[in-house]
């Protein structure tokens, strides 16, 4: 079967996939109000608290780093493992890149998009956030290029060109589809969007030389990019910071969190769009092994982690560790530890392991844990440094909690948006694919529906 848009294509593959960009239903209404009420909640707080000051946020001496920040780091180890995973996947010829691949992709560039928010909300003046670009002034400011924060500007923004040319090469063929075979409006969006692909075998040849080249690309540099937002605490002489496995350590996090948030929004489109011939159990049987496996990758690096600081010799960080699991912030440490490393424990059984909601309810709280795992490192490591007399305590407040959440719906609020104007799933892989497998108790399920 021709794999061109324009040549012949398997009904119910074109019409299922394409059905997505209909009329949605009554959850998908409720979940892009939940998701703008929060954007609405978010923003007001943001602008109160440009117009009154960082006052209204719980940061203090010496902790100067907090939620927002935490929020930062947290959306960036959401999008390294999108692409990453799609273009190891690409490589592999895995037959679950037809399925997840779109999404992940998607999931990359919007969670890029929503974390690029927090350090321009975190400078206070954040309409001045032009005077950090190295452009001549009178001010005759420049960056500090051997500062690792000045680094992160050029990776995160090598990697989202990169992710964003990913995504947009690989939806051509589908978008040369949709103009065939969508009317109104749309068509001569999806005409422009093409650029003039048509689907020839020239055009085909050139296509299947130049996408891996992306893939390639892609790969070294989700790691290398999430090792440099490490190097941001890893380049200092903090105690809990200094450390030369927070490499390893923050690109084994962005794996471990991408797949839990992957895992959500596929739960979320299967049910939602009636995708269960496409996106099956045995995808979401391969993501919890991925996912459980990851979580005992993070099990070893906490361990690990606790050992070097008392094997090292360094009182401060030893201190700091033991504070971690017994002091204020011993709730968040143990919250960590049962997000992380307990909870994903259920995925050793098979029935859990093709639960859906039980899969869901894991990736919630692995997302969670997430979430924790960073405040914990950022905040008790500036709370409990080398100097006993200027030990603080930070608790957020109510705004800087609504505008995280804000950030949480702003990055739903764009994938919804997301896929309704494009497929979810890549009409062009699925069809170069085998058919979906009719004696699969989804499959059936989804045709008989």
């Amino acid at each position: 079967m021709s794999t061109s848009p324009t040549g012949p294509v398997h009904p119910p593959i074109e019409k299922d996939i394409l059905a997505t960009l209909g009329m949605p239903g009554w959850r998908y209404w409720l979940l892009l109000a939940l998701s703008v009420a929060l954007v609405a909640w978010g923003g007001w707080n943001f602008a109160h608290m440009m117009q009154t000051g960082m006052g209204v946020t719980g940061l203090n001496s010496p902790v100067m780093w907090g939620s927002l920040i935490t929020t930062f780091v947290f959306f960036i180890g959401i999008s390294h493992s999108g692409t990453l995973v799609s273009a190891i996947l690409y490589f592999t010829r895995s037959p679950l890149r037809a399925s997840i691949g779109r999404s992940a992709e998607a999931m990359t560039v919007i969670a890029i998009m929503t974390a690029g928010l927090y350090p321009v909300i975190h400078l206070g003046r954040n309409w001045l956030f032009f005077w950090l670009l190295p452009y001549p002034n009178q001010r005759e400011l420049w960056p500090n290029f051997h500062s690792p924060l000045v680094w992160d500007v050029f990776a995160i923004t090598s990697y989202v060109t990169t992710s964003a040319l990913f995504l947009y090469m690989g939806m051509l063929p589908d978008f040369t589809l949709l103009a065939k075979r969508l009317t109104g409006f749309r068509r001569p969006l999806y005409r422009i969007l093409s650029l003039g692909f048509s689907g020839t075998d020239s055009e085909w040849n050139l296509f299947e030389r130049a996408y891996p080249l992306f893939a390639g690309v892609a790969i070294p540099l989700a790691v290398s990019v999430h090792s440099v937002v490490s190097w941001d605490f890893a380049m200092t002489l903090m105690p809990g910071w200094h450390s030369t496995i927070f490499a390893p350590y923050f690109v084994a996090g962005a794996i471990f969190s991408g797949l839990a948030m992957a895992i959500i929004l596929l739960g979320f489109m299967r049910g939602g769009y009636k995708l269960q011939a496409y996106i099956r159990m045995e995808h979401f049987d391969m993501l919890a092994k991925l996912l459980l496996a990851m979580s005992v990758v993070m099990s070893v690096v906490y361990v690990t982690e606790f050992f070097l600081a008392i094997y090292r010799g360094s009182i401060a960080e030893r201190d700091l560790f033991i504070w971690r699991a017994t002091g204020r912030y011993a709730l968040v440490y143990w919250g960590v530890i049962l997000c992380n490393c307990l909870i994903p424990l259920l995925l050793f059984g098979n029935k859990m392991r093709r639960n859906i909601p039980v899969l869901v309810f894991v990736s919630i709280a692995v997302t969670i844990g997430m979430w924790l795992e960073r405040f914990m490192f950022i905040v008790t490591t500036l709370a409990h440094n080398y100097a006993p007399f200027s030990w603080g305590f930070y608790q957020p407040t109510v705004p800087e909690a609504a505008i995280c959440l804000g950030g949480l719906g702003w990055f739903f609020m764009l994938f919804l948006l997301f896929i309704k104007v494009f497929p979810c799933v890549s009409v062009s892989e699925t069809l170069q694919g085998e058919e979906p497998a009719h004696g699969d108790a989804d499959a059936a399920e989804a045709h008989h529906a």
